[in-house]
């Protein structure tokens, strides 16, 4: 009786044992899941954060002439106001017209064949003499691709001077926020500006930046509608095909 009672312990604990087993596994992988579910993609600002503008303190002025004064800065006499220094704007007039094209094809033929006749044989196997040995083989490939891709950027984003290069170039960033109901839309540029580039307007066109990062994004709701879901990304990561 103590041997049939000992032996069913010992069934029931292996079956528990299994059991917790499997529960963790399936902890394991619900974990798992949960964790592919709630990593994004990462975005990356091609731009960048926006930095905060430290503007010197102008000196005090040392009195050197009585017409013209050194310290207080040097303002052509025929000659727009132009941005020259930390902290000025310009606007930067968005005209950006992107078209690529590639196309590729490929070709592969192969062609093969081998025979094996038996001529002479022992009596023993005068029977494999009525048989022959015979492959060929043939292989084709074929394959091509093709990519097409056209952009358009217009519109006008006013950006800040956060640093003069030492060639007199300004490297510019401004950013520019729009709340649309349920949503904001941000747009970004950044760049190096050549003064000689800045109309009398003030504006500077940006296929004349160097350096340009140029982005528009947004969040909300419709910009969530967009992405895929949790679960569909997971499949598509862990698909072979």
């Amino acid at each position: 009786m103590s041997g049939r009672c000992n032996g069913k312990g010992a069934s029931m604990s292996g079956m528990r044992s299994g059991i917790g087993y499997r529960g963790l596994a399936v902890a394991l992988l619900l974990v798992v899941l949960l964790l592919g579910g709630c990593a994004q993609i990462p975005r990356a600002s091609v731009v960048g954060e926006q930095e905060k503008i430290d503007i010197p303190d102008r000196q005090r002025p040392i009195p050197n002439g009585s017409i013209y004064q050194a310290h207080r800065g040097y303002q052509p006499l025929f000659e727009d106001r132009r941005p020259r220094q930390v902290g000025d704007v310009l606007t930067i007039v968005l005209d950006e017209q992107v078209s690529a094209s590639k196309n590729a094809r490929s070709n592969a033929d192969r062609n093969g064949s081998a025979s094996l006749a038996f001529d002479q044989l022992p009596d023993a196997l005068d029977t494999l003499a009525e048989y022959g040995f015979d492959i060929e083989g043939e292989s084709d490939f074929a394959g091509g691709g093709g990519a097409q891709a056209n952009n358009s950027f217009t519109g006008t984003i006013t950006v800040s001077v956060i640093e003069v290069l030492n060639n007199g170039n300004l490297r510019v960033r401004g950013e520019k926020q729009i709340a649309i109901n349920q949503g904001t839309e941000f747009i970004r540029f950044g760049g190096v500006v050549n003064p000689r580039s800045i109309t009398g307007k003030n504006t500077v066109p940006s296929t004349s930046v160097a350096d340009a990062r140029i982005e528009y994004v947004g969040d909300g709701y419709i910009n969530e509608a967009q992405h895929m879901g949790w679960l569909q990304r997971f499949f598509l990561n862990i698909s072979p095909f």
